[in-house]
């Protein structure tokens, strides 16, 4: 059980309900005992690095959490260090409620599902918002998308979390199934050749015979 998960996540009313129902003095043991977790690890680093979206958490002034999607070809939330992500942030529907939340409270959440693997990882951290075009806005630009980078924003780890697998379904993107058929689509050409082929050799002795 990573230690700097519990030191956030168990907050005294989480630590009450534990206590209430049984599981605090073996959360208590993981916790005291169990590792940091708050460095990208290599492991991680390469389970980000394919990921093509990610659910990002904020809190409002009035308590409220936001989460919002945010999506785009693998690798475009980008490993900085050890410690550090990025990613740009490009114009949307202008409602800004992330911009904002964070102007006023830069703690956040990074919720990273893998579906296909049936895997996920949860990351506790602060967000930071750096305006307009500069060398980082360039080094996070997704390659041969045109859209005018707004903001970047960088999220500073905190903890790390991984989940077991658990009731998470399996599901397929566009592009995992293109992967999946291409070889089978390359299959049913060779197939469709060699009939062709044979149908030609056929009609051929078939027109000898008849001469």
């Amino acid at each position: 059980m990573p230690r700097k998960f519990g030191e956030i996540a168990f907050t005294p009313e989480v630590k009450a309900a534990q206590e209430e129902r049984g599981s605090r003095q073996t959360y208590e043991k993981y916790i005291a005992n169990g590792p940091a977790n708050n460095t990208i690890t290599p492991e991680i680093a390469r389970f980000i690095a394919q990921l093509d979206g990610f659910y990002l958490g904020t809190v409002g002034s009035n308590g409220y959490p936001y989460i919002q999607f945010r999506g785009g070809p693998a690798g475009f939330l980008k490993i900085l260090d050890e410690k550090t992500l990025g990613f740009a942030d490009f114009s949307g529907n202008v409602q800004y409620i992330t911009v904002g939340n964070l102007s006023g409270n830069n703690k956040a959440f990074l919720f990273l599902m893998d579906y296909r693997h049936r895997k996920r990882i949860k990351i506790w951290g602060r967000a930071e918002l750096i305006e307009g075009a500069s060398e980082l806005s360039e080094q996070l630009r997704v390659p041969g998308y045109a859209a005018q980078v707004e903001r970047v924003i960088l999220f500073h780890v905190e903890a790390i979390s991984e989940n077991c697998p658990q009731h998470i379904p399996i599901r397929y993107s566009e592009t995992d199934l293109e992967a999946m058929m291409a070889p089978l689509r390359e299959r049913i050409t060779q197939l469709e050749q060699q009939i062709g082929e044979q149908n030609a050799a056929l009609i051929t002795l078939k027109n000898r015979k008849v001469q």
